[in-house]
């Protein structure tokens, strides 16, 4: 991953020694590409055990590809005992259990990075095990979508930040417990995101889009002919030629529209012409 990440990208990274700490811990991401854990995982020292979504692994190559790198699925609409379970069991087994508590890629206002609000799963999870959350933030691998990213020298930038650690607040009830760190988390995603876009300066276009948009052509994505005068110089010339064209064809012909009613004479007695009529040059040079 390292190498064909290295190939097509150039990942800048904020804290990455709060990521490589001893003992178990969540590390919890915000999700806006399917590159998500392989680009963080690239950066990490230390492996990382992905819940992915379990709709992923009856597919039997990439459930294989998953399971192979110690991944395991997790439900994204109910809570699974068998998931929790798992994810627990590694947790006190000192390993780094990953996951995305968005539920899925958001962009947008639907993203925790703009303030949506988090699910309740990882806090849940966190306090039940004893460990505490990494909070990490990914930035610009949706712009892997695009294919032209991919072409060789490119080197597409991306930028990932690692957060403190949060407590699982071991100390409080399971409730409070909770909303602590929901809070805590939810604003160390803010705090990392700002920290991104502060110190790499990012513009407009580095920030997450819907992985559509990516993939969509530049045109696409900006109609306006404002920004491409030389596609607009190229469609008024082609315009133009075609104009010409059919004014040269009328004036090979014996009708020509004057006004409303020889226009209506005009469309009238062509359907009457056949092709071969209708194009041939006139004897008469009219």
């Amino acid at each position: 991953m390292k190498l064909l990440f290295g190939y097509s990208s150039q990942v800048r990274v904020i804290g990455e020694e709060k990521a490589s700490r001893d003992g178990g811990f969540l590390l919890a991401a915000n999700h806006i590409s399917h590159f998500d854990p392989f680009i963080i995982s690239s950066v990490v020292r230390r492996k990382i055990d992905w819940m992915a979504m379990a709709e992923f692994f009856p597919r039997p190559v990439l459930g294989f590809l998953l399971r192979a790198v110690d991944a395991f699925p997790a439900d994204r609409h109910r809570a699974d005992r068998k998931t929790i379970r798992t994810a627990i069991e590694r947790l006190k087994q000192g390993r780094i259990v990953g996951l995305f508590p968005e539920g899925g890629i958001r962009d947008g206002p639907r993203s925790l990075l703009e303030g949506a609000p988090l699910r309740a799963g990882a806090a849940t999870l966190a306090h039940i095990a004893g460990t505490p959350i990494v909070p990490c933030v990914i930035v610009g691998s949706d712009q892997l979508y695009s294919k032209k990213n991919w072409l060789p020298l490119r080197r597409t930038p991306i930028w990932i930040a690692f957060g403190d650690p949060i407590s699982d607040f071991p100390r409080l009830a399971k409730s409070d417990a909770r909303e602590c760190i929901e809070r805590d988390l939810a604003t160390a995603f803010k705090n990392l995101y700002s920290e991104l876009r502060q110190t790499f300066r990012l513009s407009p276009d580095d920030l997450p889009h819907a992985p559509r948009e990516r993939m969509a052509s530049p045109a696409q994505r900006s109609p306006c002919p404002g920004r491409h005068p030389l596609r607009r110089a190229s469609a008024t010339a082609i315009d133009s030629l075609m104009c010409a064209s059919m004014n040269l064809l009328q004036s090979r012909n014996h009708l020509h529209a004057r006004s409303r009613d020889e226009m209506e004479r005009y469309v009238a007695e062509c359907e009457k012409l056949t092709a071969h009529d209708f194009y041939a040059v006139p004897h008469n040079g009219g």
